[in-house]
């Protein structure tokens, strides 16, 4: 039983929150660029019970512009009572032209588990998702280079983690 759940970063204090007449995102707007730690994160939950996450696989550890990558991982409910768990999957561009988030929620899936029981979860992101706007070519490009793979139940809890490249 999922008792709350943030949709939005709510910031700590006042500092962290830009100027009202700033419009540049990347200059500590949301969860993907704030400065500091909030005091609730994007995706943040409170609930009954409790999970374990474990066993991060990808289905490549390389790909195309054309392709799509495939993050499982098993999730178990260690607490009680049932429960549901919303897993994230968050995303960063390690080395880019441009400033990036350091995390990007890419995909989540919900989730409902007995006590003791484990499921796996299988989130699919296609290449084309890990593209950004580019200003000079007034279009989306997606770059090689690595990326890291983020997998918890809020921005700020990233139970497992690993990485993965794009490549011409």
């Amino acid at each position: 039983m999922l008792i709350q759940e943030a949709n939005y970063t709510v910031y700590a204090s006042e500092s962290q929150v830009p100027p009202q007449d700033e419009y540049d995102v990347t200059k500590g707007f949301t969860y993907m660029y704030i400065n500091g730690k909030p005091l609730f994160p994007f995706g943040h939950g409170l609930s009954y019970t409790t999970f374990n996450y474990s066993k991060i696989k990808i289905s490549d550890k390389k790909i195309t512009a054309d392709d799509k990558i495939t993050v499982s991982v098993n999730v178990k409910n260690t607490g009680k009572i049932a429960g549901d768990e919303v897993v994230q999957l968050y995303v960063h561009d390690v080395i880019a032209s441009v400033k990036r988030p350091t995390k990007e929620l890419r995909g989540f899936e919900r989730i409902s588990l007995q006590p003791g029981e484990t499921k796996t979860v299988s989130i699919t992101i296609p290449a084309e998702k890990l593209a950004f706007y580019d200003e000079k070519t007034h279009g989306f490009l997606l770059e090689p280079g690595v990326f890291k793979l983020f997998v918890g139940s809020s921005s700020e809890d990233i139970r497992l983690q690993t990485k993965f490249a794009v490549v011409k």
